[in-house]
């Protein structure tokens, strides 16, 4: 399975808006870049991928899962190619994990997060994964 990020400005849509949604998930909406949505298109029910604070934070804050793979973006206009997926609240990380912090520690240093930031929905890597997982506090 693979694994993702995504990221969201915690004053449009928050962890803690995420958690409210409890199981039936939220649409992960508003995606406006070709390469985020050639992402959202690759992901499959049950992987799982990071929830980062962007804007305020700059951090990894938990997990959620894909309970349902990509279908039309109700919030785009008519005719426009965008897609959502809809993801639910899987756990909090107990130490959120900061792009700073992330940007110090040598097996993230080839992480899309690190090197290309402004991308809001990227792959992350087996190997980043578990890493990052054990600085959150979690079990990969």
């Amino acid at each position: 399975m693979a694994h993702w990020l995504m990221k969201t400005e915690p004053g449009t849509f928050s962890w803690e808006d995420q958690v409210k949604r409890g199981a039936k998930g939220e649409p992960w909406s508003g995606v406006r870049n070709h390469q985020a949505k050639l992402n959202l298109m690759k992901m499959k029910k049950g992987e799982r991928a990071f929830f980062y604070h962007s804007g305020e934070g700059k951090e990894i804050v938990g997990i959620v899962e894909v309970i349902r793979e990509h279908y039309p973006d109700p919030t785009a206009k008519a005719g426009e190619p965008w897609v959502v997926v809809d993801v639910r609240a899987i756990a909090p990380f107990a130490k959120p994990v900061t792009l700073v912090e992330a940007k110090t520690v040598p097996g993230l240093k080839n992480m899309v997060l690190v090197n290309n930031t402004r991308l809001s929905v990227q792959p992350v890597t087996a190997d980043e994964w578990h890493l990052v997982c054990k600085m959150g506090g979690m079990k990969a």
